[in-house]
């Protein structure tokens, strides 16, 4: 399959939040991504070759891990999100075509070559990456420097036609992004964008490269925007990498991550503080400057929030149903006897 023969239909739902991942092979999907930045207009506006083009994702597919969540459909799932987005907001009418470029391959790029071992692990643990950049967003700088080790190979270089000053605005526009999604800059991105919706400005550079942060910490904590049977494969995937790096940090003698223990953490338990306190502020504020946007994350949020609250309230009963039973037997036992 090529991008000049996917339907009509197809690239509609392309558009779409509610997107399926599960549906597509690998081999389909990177045709999906051609296609996005075949249908912005990204190859004729600069000047991407379908070759280069088709190196350089393949490129990006060889350098994610097979791991539980961080691999390549998560990747895909980012960029269709993005991709979405782009297109629910009109953001082509309102940002220019590198705005764009940047935010799409910001995206593909975003967790290139992740080992499965979040950046609380890498430090802890001393690794190589902790090492190399100084306890400061390790992971997110190596999905950087591999994105540019890709783009440095003539044969994948997407840019490759750009001018210097050009290359150098997407450089810096990738970066930006991509560190931005080190979750432990949530709140300091979050609040300068809460400081400048009610006064945004679309000819303000400052502006749009904090609205561009947000729509990928959006697109990347997604999951929960789309339908449930959608979102809940990804969950149990994710929850089997926090697993593995739990057993991990018992093994090592490390600081184990709360959230990532499998004696303590449940898919509820793990979800509903999310969706509260993470996802809920932050999709809140981007539908404040897009009200378009509102509905799909109000449906969607509070469905999965109530399912989620439904689970907790019915594995707490479970458990004092348990309970009572086992001191019923208990006392009977002791009765009889």
């Amino acid at each position: 399959m090529s991008s000049l023969e996917v339907s009509e239909e197809v690239r509609q739902y392309l558009k779409t939040p509610t997107f399926d991942n599960w549906q597509w092979e690998d081999a389909e999907i990177m045709v999906l991504l051609q296609v996005m930045y075949t249908d912005l207009d990204l190859t004729v506006t600069f000047n991407i070759e379908p070759e280069v083009l088709q190196r350089f994702l393949f490129e990006v597919y060889r350098r994610y891990n097979n791991i539980p969540f961080h691999n390549f459909k998560h990747c895909f799932c980012v960029t269709q999100m993005m991709y979405g987005l782009i297109w629910l907001t009109d953001l082509r009418s309102k940002m220019d075509s590198m705005d764009l470029l940047i935010m799409l391959s910001s995206a593909v790029c975003h967790d290139l070559d992740h080992t499965g071992y979040n950046n609380a692990y890498q430090i802890n643990a001393r690794t190589e990456l902790a090492l190399r950049y100084n306890d400061i967003s390790p992971l997110e700088n190596h999905h950087c420097a591999v994105a540019f080790e890709i783009l440095e190979r003539r044969d994948s270089n997407i840019f490759r036609n750009l001018s210097t000053d050009q290359y150098k605005r997407i450089r810096e526009g990738i970066i930006t992004c991509i560190l931005a999604t080190d979750m432990t800059r949530h709140n300091e991105v979050l609040n300068k964008f809460k400081s400048i919706v009610p006064v945004f400005d679309f000819s303000s550079r400052e502006h749009k490269d904090l609205l561009m942060m947000v729509l990928i910490k959006v697109s990347d904590i997604s999951n929960e925007a789309r339908p449930m049977e959608v979102a809940e494969p990804w969950l149990d995937c994710l929850l089997q990498e926090f697993f593995n790096q739990s057993d991990v940090e018992k093994l090592e003698g490390l600081p184990i991550s709360p959230f990532m223990d499998r004696d303590k953490v449940t898919k509820p338990s793990s979800q509903i503080g999310f969706i509260r306190f993470v996802l809920l502020p932050l999709f809140i504020e981007l539908a404040n400057l897009f009200p378009c946007l509102e509905p799909l994350w109000s449906s969607q949020h509070l469905e999965h929030l109530e399912t989620y609250l439904l689970k907790r309230k019915c594995a707490a009963f479970e458990r004092i149903f348990i309970s009572c039973v086992d001191s019923f037997c208990f006392s009977s036992e002791a009765f009889s006897s």
